[in-house]
């Protein structure tokens, strides 16, 4: 259709033949059932060209032909220029001048592949133009909706903890897509539906690699098509492309392309250009610098204020409070931070700088470390962490910087205890005052704990599955679980902690006794 046509919904043509109210009959040409008209235009003219826009269902009752003129090459030379001007069918009335169709008619709409369509004389042209703008009114209602529901569906993607992910997915199911995140080299980072064809995918690529060859102040988009079936096209994410145009793209290959799907692609851009964001400079700069110094050496209480003065910068420690937690000062002027360990559930992998991002703006921190299935967080202040779908949480207690190696251990154990217990996410509390344990000296009973405990120095492997069955109340299953060891390995284990203690760990009074004791040595 030529660029005059405005940009409305169609409505196929195949729609209006199965108007009961119309009772129009396509009597010659093609027989396409998705022909698009975009109005309906009456004319008695004998060269319809000058009249019509292209897309128009052209109604006539053959007044500027009559009978006798209809013999020769009229219809012929009329049907012509009605393809010319890009008509898109053309309805014949029958009544008041022509009883019939002219046989000519017909043969010249089938010669030149115009739709042609009978109107009843029952009908009026006006019930037919009422029909259309009636069928387009509702079809741009349907369109609205379509993209308002997407619109609605893609902002919730993009508030879930893997945020680009789900927007892929998103799009994808809107457009019946496969839809992809191409990094500045033109890798792809992130995918979601049918993967297309290997010959798409390339064409695809070379749209991307054409965003990049392009002028700064371009739109970057660019689009294609590989075959007859697939519609391709290329976005770039962040704005005008720089010198060296880093920019992330977002390329689409849909079998179709309808009206709406330009408004939700459009969504989908302005989300993923705000989720791919480069965090703040001086944020990295301070990070970066806190990094390098802990690699040479600096104690850790030393580095907190840096990390923490990163994170403010980089907006995470203070716009979400309730997610993040209060990074509040201590003596040392640090603040206290939480440990997250996590272990992933299930065969889904999303690995990558995106799921790192995923995690950094979930938990309220960059300090993320995503090595395959286990995960590894620090989170400044007391972090109200919730549960992640897809992944097994220990959370530590709040520790200041120099007690980061206690708050990591404590993490470990709840981490433990959650794949043992088969919950989504266990805390570990911070230690109560008060009770028993406040009754005795802590001095004294350290020596105590390390004395009783000295048959297992040397041995922390022996160390840990006492701690670790301990805590989870001599459950044999479960902490095999939580160790990732065999049952019977647990059994030997315990069995030879009881030989080298020469104890019964069958007696409630020393398990308590042991408890105390590793927590206190």
């Amino acid at each position: 259709m030529n660029d005059r046509v405005p940009p409305t919904a169609p409505v196929p043509l195949a729609t209006l033949l199965r108007h009961p109210a119309l009772g129009l009959r396509q009597v010659a040409g093609a027989r396409e059932t998705d022909t698009p008209v975009y109005f309906v235009h009456t004319s008695e003219m004998e060269d319809p060209v000058p009249y019509l826009l292209g897309g128009e269902l052209l109604l006539s009752a053959g007044v500027h032909c009559p009978e006798a003129a209809g013999a020769g090459t009229y219809w012929d030379r009329y049907v012509a220029r009605t393809v010319q001007a890009g008509a898109a069918a053309l309805g014949f009335g029958i009544a008041p001048v022509h009883d019939t169709v002219p046989r000519a008619l017909v043969e010249a709409c089938d010669r030149h592949g115009l739709p042609l369509v009978e109107v009843d004389r029952q009908t009026t042209f006006t019930a037919v133009a009422s029909a259309v703008w009636d069928a387009i009114a509702e079809r741009r209602h349907v369109e609205l909706r379509r993209v308002t529901e997407a619109q609605q569906s893609l902002a919730t993607a993009a508030a879930r903890p893997h945020p680009v992910p789900a927007v892929l997915r998103q799009l994808g199911q809107h457009l019946g897509a496969w839809t992809a995140l191409f990094g500045p080299d033109g890798a792809e980072l992130a995918a979601a539906g049918p993967r297309p064809p290997r010959e798409a995918r390339t064409a695809l690529g070379a749209l991307v690699a054409r965003l990049r060859s392009g002028p700064s102040s371009a739109a970057g988009r660019a689009t294609g098509a590989a075959g007859e079936e697939l519609q391709l096209a290329a976005y770039g994410l962040g704005g005008p492309a720089g010198p060296e145009d880093r920019r992330l793209a977002l390329g689409v290959c849909a079998p179709r392309r309808d009206g709406s799907d330009g408004a939700i692609v459009g969504v989908a851009v302005v989300l993923l250009s705000l989720l791919t964001a480069r965090r703040v400079v001086a944020a990295e700069a301070e990070r970066t610098a806190a990094l390098v110094r802990l690699m040479l050496g600096a104690e850790p209480a030393r580095v907190a204020r840096l990390l923490s003065r990163s994170l403010e910068q980089a907006g995470a420690a203070s716009e979400d409070p309730e997610r993040v937690g209060v990074v509040s000062e201590g003596p040392e002027g640090g603040g206290l931070w939480t440990v997250v360990r996590g272990r992933r559930r299930g065969r889904v992998r999303d690995d990558g700088p995106l799921a790192t991002a995923a995690f950094a703006a979930w938990l309220g921190t960059p300090l993320v470390d995503l090595d395959g299935d286990a995960l590894c967080a620090l989170v400044p202040g007391e972090g109200r962490i919730r549960a992640q779908p897809g992944w097994t949480l220990g959370v530590g207690a709040p520790v200041p910087a120099a007690e980061l190696a206690r708050g990591d251990a404590d993490a470990v154990r709840a981490l433990r205890r959650a794949v043992a217990e088969r919950v989504p996410l266990v805390r570990h509390g911070p230690a109560r005052t008060g009770g028993v344990a406040s009754l005795v000296d802590p001095d004294e009973a350290g020596a105590h704990g390390r004395a009783l405990l000295a048959p297992l120095d040397g041995a922390p492997v022996l160390l840990e599955t006492l701690r670790v069955w301990l805590s989870l109340h001599g459950g044999w299953d479960r902490t095999a679980v939580a160790l990732e060891v065999h049952r019977n390995t647990v059994r030997q284990r315990i069995a030879r902690v009881e030989a080298l203690l020469e104890v019964d760990l069958g007696d409630a009074d020393v398990r308590m006794e042991l408890w105390f004791a590793l927590k206190w040595a």
